[in-house]
């Protein structure tokens, strides 16, 4: 039987429902990414990086070629969410966002993105969710509706 053999690079972003600060605390934010880390490579994608801040998350990844970007992000939110909802009473409410972005990385690329989701807190103090998700968008030339992105 001939092999199927694929290498995509994934940087996908995420955020909170309604970018509410859920992820204030940094041991909890910094226990997520190891558990969304774990999911990944459960999930046969592996993660290369994976950081935020309070709102939102940035996963670098390696998609797995049996599954689509949607059906990971649904389970990566789907887990983590159930599993954070168990840490504390104050996070019973927890939710993610609808909706996602998700970029090709070329490998070329794969370290600078690497350490962009290392510098999130740094960049953070000058940027907020919304202004960075837009550059993104724009960055990747996908059309949106700004009417659509927000939840």
């Amino acid at each position: 039987m001939p092999q199927s053999l694929a290498q995509v690079y994934l940087h996908v972003v995420f955020s909170t429902k309604q970018r509410q600060p859920f992820l204030q605390d940094s041991a909890l934010r910094t226990e997520l990414h190891h558990y969304l880390g774990g999911a990944c490579r459960d999930l046969g994608s592996p993660s290369l990086a994976v950081g935020g801040v309070e709102d939102h998350v940035h996963i670098l990844c390696r998609l797995a070629r049996t599954q689509t970007i949607a059906q990971l992000v649904a389970e990566l939110k789907r887990e983590s969410s159930k599993w954070i909802k168990t840490k504390s009473p104050a996070l019973s409410e927890f939710h993610w966002q609808d909706g996602y972005g998700a970029f090709s990385i070329s490998p070329s690329h794969v370290e600078a993105v690497r350490t962009y989701i290392a510098e999130q807190e740094s960049h953070h103090h000058q940027h907020t969710f919304q202004d960075e998700f837009r550059r993104l968008l724009q960055k990747y030339q996908v059309e949106y509706d700004e009417r659509y992105v927000w939840d």
